[in-house]
């Protein structure tokens, strides 16, 4: 594996990126180093001096697209108005939204309900672990995101190690939909955001929440914004009553993310 200086931290901070609930593959050693897999490939991220270097074996354009670092986010955060806004924005200032492969952020949010993080990232990890390629970078042994065909074979029974419980049924049919065709993720990048959100949502288990999650995280519909119960508080205390998120414009998922980011860190 080589190490690439990828970019500043300024940025791509990347404890507020992995840490604000957008993904769930990605965990720190206890030297603050991130190791994680992304469409198979396996990288190691730290932050040293201002900068942040990355150790992988994939191409180096390739992270540059999965961090969207191609994209201005600090002049695009510069239209946010209001007061909270503002201090959102500094609470979160490092924070990307990921390019996430589509099926594994649908699959990862199905997971993700009524659930917390730790949790979500544990029956992540399992699935890939019992159902993925096992992949080798250097001396490291991991483990590819299962596709949707080798769910899509699956029976809840047989998925009960993971200790998904109901949502079991929802990521076999998520996985035969995607693997027959009669969901196309890809189509749904070339969507508008709400027809995406209406087509995720004629899934059995896909709520308003976890398809906006995943038009944002996995399709790059940067205009969508996931309310959960966060989100429900941070709006009622913050911002006025009949406030529409769609005013927040293209970028809406970015205010969304500081938002989310603030609100569960208490501003701490």
């Amino acid at each position: 594996m080589k190490r690439i200086k990828l970019c500043s931290a300024d940025e791509l901070d990347i404890v507020k990126t992995f840490e604000c609930g957008q993904c769930f593959r990605w965990n720190a050693d206890d030297r603050g180093v991130y190791h994680g897999v992304a469409s198979g490939n396996y990288a190691e991220l730290e932050t040293k001096d201002g900068l942040v270097y990355i150790t992988t074996d994939a191409d180096e354009s390739f992270w540059r697209d999965y961090f969207d670092l191609g994209t201005d986010y600090a002049e695009i955060s510069s239209a946010f108005t209001g007061e909270y806004l503002e201090t959102c924005r500094q609470f979160g200032c490092g924070i990307r939204i990921l390019r996430q492969e589509p099926w594994e952020a649908l699959c990862s949010f199905i997971i993700s309900q009524c659930n917390n993080i730790s949790r979500i990232k544990g029956i992540v990890e399992k699935l890939c672990r019992c159902f993925g390629d096992e992949l080798k970078a250097g001396d490291v042994v991991c483990y590819g995101f299962p596709s949707a065909e080798r769910l899509a074979d699956l029976t809840p029974e047989e998925l009960a190690p993971l200790r998904a419980g109901y949502r079991a049924e929802y990521i076999i049919t998520a996985a035969k939909a995607v693997s027959d065709g009669s969901l196309d993720l890809e189509a749904l990048k070339r969507m508008n955001c709400r027809d995406a959100v209406k087509e995720l949502r004629k899934l059995k288990g896909i709520g308003e929440k976890v398809a906006n999650c995943v038009v944002l995280f996995g399709l790059s519909h940067m205009e969508a914004f996931p309310v959960d119960v966060w989100m429900k508080r941070a709006l009622k205390e913050n911002f006025p009553e009949g406030f529409d998120p769609e005013s927040l414009g293209a970028y809406a998922g970015l205010a969304q993310q500081y938002i989310f980011y603030y609100a569960r860190s208490n501003g701490k």
